[in-house]
């Protein structure tokens, strides 16, 4: 029989335990992870990086108050990493949270530091209105600083501290050399690139026609070259390999000329080296169903419109291998690429598929003509699954072991320069950069770059009515077990009711 005594005790045990659990969890910080990139755990890099630290590091967060709760999130979330960083780190990093805009002149010393507002749109009393956020934090380690001056809902936070806190505490970056003087892209056509490599890289140029590869060199990249190379030039990328570097190539074996409207061949030389080293890049364009568009002027009546038409010269490759270079990426466009295909001459040598077309795709070998009024048909797409990206590693040129990335397309990292110059999706960048990451970078902070959600592209080869079907079950299932879940706990609550007024209290 319940008593009142019983009631009273049960009561007391039950908040006893929740102070206790209270204080249990001030002292120890932890939780369960069950997102597909593990986003909110901390890696094995991080924890190495943590680990090697000599001196204190401070972070001071800048957020407003009184956010959007998907602003909130963001807050909430950097807390807890932060959390997660000081206790692995055994008390070596130091954080606070500061809302600049309590105080007019610490507002402006945020500004000076490199920590700029943002604007958001706020809805209150069902009026729309934007208002002034901060969202960035800037690390000191030292007299050293580091800045994030926007830390973006969905972005790689992990990524973004572990790798300021390196560049703070490393002090000799490993140097990357960009290949010119055979028409490659320069340094100036691949700011985004360039700019992301700032953090963990110290970059420069080589020129074969001046001198051998620097010994401090640890990585050679060679992005889309034009001109014919002479046997020179492999014979200093043997030499490079021959003591353990590493080389990434973006290659274009053909080249597309959307203002004449003509695809061509692409002749350097790279193709009869890299057959030596059981690698062959194909002379052919590839076409595939899942393609990005260009804009085609069209007229209307008496009108001219822009229309988007799907080109199939421009795969979206969202086919990747498990591997460091590809962890976490979703879509990569690589205009006029070409396949790669194995041929095997020693091995001592593995090659790894890295990125691979959608099962509609075929290639076209050139001269090709682009007629973007043309009626594809399924029978065009003939060839599923093409290589476009591999990872060589072993004995590629004399004893020492080495590695090497080749993709079939050297444009996908170019931005331009001038007016021609255009801002590329993030995955083509983190691509490009996760390849030098693997190459020339052993900690891991490789895996850590994508940990973020950038884009979940439905797969075209699924049916309008199934496209349908995945909608308004995205959104009405939730809806419905929520409605569920009412009626079950109605029904529990109302039996709980009926069973405590069948109880005789004993006084």
């Amino acid at each position: 029989m319940l008593t009142k005594q019983k009631v009273q005790t049960s009561i007391l045990l039950f908040l006893g335990i929740l102070i206790l659990i209270n204080l249990l969890s001030s002292r120890l910080f932890f939780r369960l992870d069950f997102t597909a990139d593990q986003r909110y755990s901390l890696s094995d890099a991080t924890e190495d990086i943590l680990d090697q630290l000599n001196d204190p590091v401070t972070i001071t967060a800048y957020f407003s108050e009184d956010m959007p709760p998907d602003i909130e999130k963001v807050k909430s979330d950097f807390r807890e990493m932060l959390i997660e960083y000081s206790s692995l780190s055994g008390g070596q990093v130091v954080y606070e949270f500061i809302n600049p805009a309590e105080d007019p002149q610490t507002e402006m010393q945020v500004q000076q530091s490199g920590v700029q507002p943002i604007m958001i749109n706020v809805r209150e009393k069902d009026q729309l209105k934007q208002q002034k956020a901060y969202l960035g934090a800037i690390i000191q380690l030292g007299d050293g600083k580091e800045v994030i001056p926007f830390i973006q809902p969905g972005a790689a936070m992990e990524f973004a501290l572990s790798s300021n806190i390196k560049k703070l505490a490393v002090k000799n970056k490993p140097k990357v050399a960009f290949s010119q003087g055979n028409g490659e892209a320069s340094l100036a056509s691949m700011q985004q690139l360039t700019q992301q490599m700032q953090v963990m890289y110290e970059t420069t140029t080589w020129n074969a026609d001046t001198s051998d590869i620097p010994p401090d060199v640890n990585t050679v990249v060679v992005v889309a070259p034009k001109d014919s190379i002479g046997e020179s030039y492999f014979n200093k990328l043997d030499n490079f390999l021959a003591r353990g570097g590493r080389l990434l190539l973006a290659l274009n074996r053909v080249e597309g000329n959307l203002q004449n409207a003509q695809g061509s061949a692409v002749k350097t030389g790279f193709s009869d080296w890299l057959r030596n080293k059981g690698l062959e890049l194909e002379e052919s364009f590839v076409i595939d169903g899942n393609a990005a568009s260009i804009t085609v002027r069209q007229q209307q009546g008496m009108f001219v419109m822009n229309t988007p038409v799907r080109f199939p010269y421009l795969p979206i490759i969202t086919t990747f291998s498990e591997h460091p270079v590809t962890q976490g990426l979703e879509a990569v466009v690589l205009p006029f690429a070409s396949p790669l295909n194995f041929t095997p001459v020693d091995s001592g040598i593995t090659v790894t598929p890295l990125a691979m077309t959608s099962d509609m795709s075929g290639f076209q070998k050139p001269p090709v003509f682009f007629d973007i009024n043309k009626q594809w048909r399924k029978t065009d797409f003939n060839q599923p699954s093409l290589i476009v990206g591999a990872a060589l590693e072993g004995k590629l040129y004399g004893n020492m072991a080495s590695k090497m990335i080749v993709f079939g397309d050297g444009d996908f990292a170019v931005n331009g320069e001038g007016q021609q110059a255009q801002q590329l999706q993030p995955d083509n960048i983190s691509l490009m950069i996760n390849s030098i990451d693997w190459l020339s970078d052993d900690t891991g902070l490789v895996e850590l770059r994508t940990k973020g959600v950038t884009a979940r592209p439905i797969d075209p080869s699924i049916e309008d009515g199934t496209k349908a079907i995945i909608k308004y079950l995205n959104f009405l299932l939730p809806i419905l077990l929520i409605i569920v879940y009412g009626v079950y706990r109605m029904q529990v609550r109302k039996k709980i009711r009926n069973n405590l007024s069948m109880v005789d209290y004993v006084q």
